[in-house]
């Protein structure tokens, strides 16, 4: 039963293959170019795609170190380190003072006690240098 059964299923398989392959040919003839074209399509699709995932392959990200010592040497609370990374993330006075539970004013001394000791004028600027230092990430 089972024999009989893969061999009808080998023979339509055979058809099918065969019928394929003369619709294909009988495409090639009739549509030269186009088959060209779109094979050649097909072939700069694939290095595209291969290209593409070449490149995108970046080195990991060494793993972050705080830089103790840069906190020492600047004498930076750990209150002002807060306040620094909540800059970082781009979080507004108001925000920082609801995170932290102070008042926006002991924010805004924490802010400038930090625009002191980095010897900067903006917040961007903090960031930076504070990146530079490696007091953030």
């Amino acid at each position: 039963m089972w024999r009989t059964i893969l061999i009808y299923g080998a023979v339509l398989a055979a058809g099918v293959l065969g019928l394929q392959w003369l619709e294909y040919r009988m495409l090639v003839q009739m549509h030269p170019m186009g088959m060209y074209v779109a094979i050649i399509a097909v072939a700069f699709m694939a290095l595209g795609a291969w290209l593409a995932l070449k490149l995108r392959r970046r080195p990991l990200p060494e793993p972050f170190e705080f830089n103790r010592r840069a906190q020492e040497t600047l004498g930076l609370s750990e209150r002002e380190l807060e306040v620094l990374a909540l800059i970082a993330a781009g979080q507004s006075n108001k925000e920082i003072a609801r995170r932290l539970e102070v008042s926006p004013n002991t924010v805004k001394t924490h802010i400038g006690n930090l625009f002191e000791k980095l010897d900067v004028q903006r917040r961007t600027e903090a960031v930076l240098r504070a990146r530079e230092l490696g007091l953030i990430q």
